[in-house]
């Protein structure tokens, strides 16, 4: 079993100021897997001041010595890529491959933030006076980071690494499931790679001290941006507790995203798709194909090539690379899984296929007849348990897909593509992807939802806006207009 006993500060690794420790569990077995240290509100205090203090010399750096660090990084985590993919694999749950590539996204992440860094613009705007607008964007200071257990070690390195391309210092908070992949691995990589003291630190903790730490990673004077990654339900608290402080959030929620396929689409690709899409992680990803909408003149085919296609999917042990879907992050998931296709099946929903949960492992699941008043259509469904949807047409599909209080991604499967577009403008949703899985990211491109699924982007110029602000610098080449009751 590992331990992580220390927390990341200022460079070194320092226990914690109580000395406490939690216990981390590995999903596929629910026994103990590592014992990390439990961070108290002095430690969070004591991280948030040391990032303040290194700050401006990071921001002074100017944007080579931070490429190159994020270059570094990227080169560290391609050396270490087994090592870290079976961190995820034991603490998370994930399958060979998705660990894997989750490791190749993050370095991904590090390198596109490395060019972000060169990538920051300013302006000169005309005057109606006789002077020189200058815009520049500036860091806005610290960022606290708060990230995700399910995709930890990508998702983390995605705020971490564009805040610190773009001149700010972070603390880092992972969540506590995955205290080891979101956030001291990263603490290991950077500090491999010879980060600056102060640039990066990384506090854990258990779930019983989260909502005290939670709020002072927004109120600390010196943090300009929250950057969150996770539900909806403390997405909304964070995102609170930013207004009342008057800092900006970049919030990342849920989905309950939706595949559109259409009577042309070509069924062999938009099959592979799907079932990746809805499957990958255990249907344990934001962005997962949670609702698959199938026009009716091709869903008797679709739908019964698809409930093979599940049938066949291998679900159990993570380490076997044979599994399709490993485990369940937790009990409490298992149980909110089971809830929904027990409430399904009362409602007169029908299960096609799967519907029984193995202790951490609930087996890949499509439910048929599901609507309004369901969990199964309202509710994001964060493991192997998905509806499918028969419509009559492309638009009573966009009808039913936009029936949702989520809009992260979505996909539309059509060999037209300019259907596929003009249907695109009308899907209610940050992402459309035609002819594509909705788990579907570029560390580039600006990655965001709209409505229940958060606000903000990340990615690109998403990322400057967030983790930068706009400054007016004016110059006067002649006196200013002076009313003559001021004038001396």
């Amino acid at each position: 079993m590992p331990d992580y006993p220390n927390l990341f500060i200022d460079g070194e690794w320092i226990a914690p100021a109580a000395g406490t420790t939690f216990i981390d569990l590995a999903p596929a077995t629910r026994q103990p897997w590592g014992e990390i240290a439990d961070a108290s509100f002095a430690d969070v205090q004591r991280a948030l001041d040391v990032a303040a203090a290194a700050q401006p010399a990071w921001e002074a750096a100017g944007p080579m010595p931070r490429a190159d660090l994020l270059n570094r990084v990227a080169a560290v985590i391609q050396d270490r890529a087994p090592q870290l993919a079976e961190v995820l694999i034991h603490e998370v749950g994930s399958i060979r491959a998705k660990a894997m590539g989750e490791c190749v996204a993050a370095g991904g992440f590090a390198k596109a933030a490395a060019a972000t860094a060169w990538a920051v613009k300013g302006s000169v705007l005309p005057s109606l006076q006789d002077k020189l607008n200058i815009i520049e964007r500036k860091p806005v200071g610290v960022v606290s980071v708060i990230s995700p257990w399910n995709v930890p070690f990508s998702l983390s390195m995605r705020s971490v690494a564009y805040a610190l391309a773009l001149g700010n210092t972070v603390v880092l908070k992972p969540s506590e499931e995955s205290p080891v992949s979101g956030g001291l691995m990263l603490a290991e990589v950077f500090e491999a790679a010879g980060c600056p003291p102060g640039v990066l630190n990384v506090v854990s903790c258990s779930r019983a001290n989260v909502a005290e730490i939670g709020e002072l990673m927004v109120a600390h004077p010196a943090v300009g941006t929250i950057a969150f990654t996770g539900s909806e339900a403390v997405g909304r608290i964070l995102g609170a507790a930013a207004g009342r402080h008057l800092k900006k959030a970049d919030l990342e929620l849920g989905g309950n995203d939706a595949a559109i396929i259409l009577a042309d689409a070509d069924l062999d690709a938009a099959l592979d798709a799907t079932v990746f899409g809805a499957f990958q992680h255990a249907g344990q990803i934001c962005m997962a194909t949670k609702r698959i909408i199938v026009e009716e003149p091709i869903a008797e085919e679709f739908t019964g090539r698809l409930v093979e296609r599940v049938r066949a999917l291998k679900y159990g042990d993570p380490t076997d690379p044979d599994t399709a879907v490993g485990p369940i992050i937790n009990d409490e998931g298992v149980a909110k899984l089971a809830d929904a296709i027990d409430d399904a099946k009362a409602k007169g929903a029908e299960v096609l296929v799967g519907g029984g949960v193995e202790g951490p492992y609930v087996q890949p699941t499509l439910l048929a007849g599901v609507g309004v008043g369901m969990k199964a259509h309202s509710e994001e469904l964060f493991g192997p348990v998905r509806a499918v949807y028969t419509a009559a047409d492309a638009d009573e599909a966009l009808a039913i897909a936009n029936d949702s209080d989520y809009g992260l991604s979505g996909a539309i499967w059509t060999e037209d593509e300019q259907r596929g577009l003009d249907l695109a403008a009308r899907f209610e949703t940050g992402m459309v992807h035609i002819n594509d899985t909705t788990i579907s990211a570029e560390p580039h491109v600006p990655f965001g939802g709209v409505k229940s699924s958060g606000i903000g982007r990340n990615g690109g110029e998403g990322s400057i806006e967030a983790f930068t602000e706009t400054v007016w610098r004016g110059v006067r080449r002649s006196p200013p207009p002076i009313p003559p009751m001021f004038r001396g």
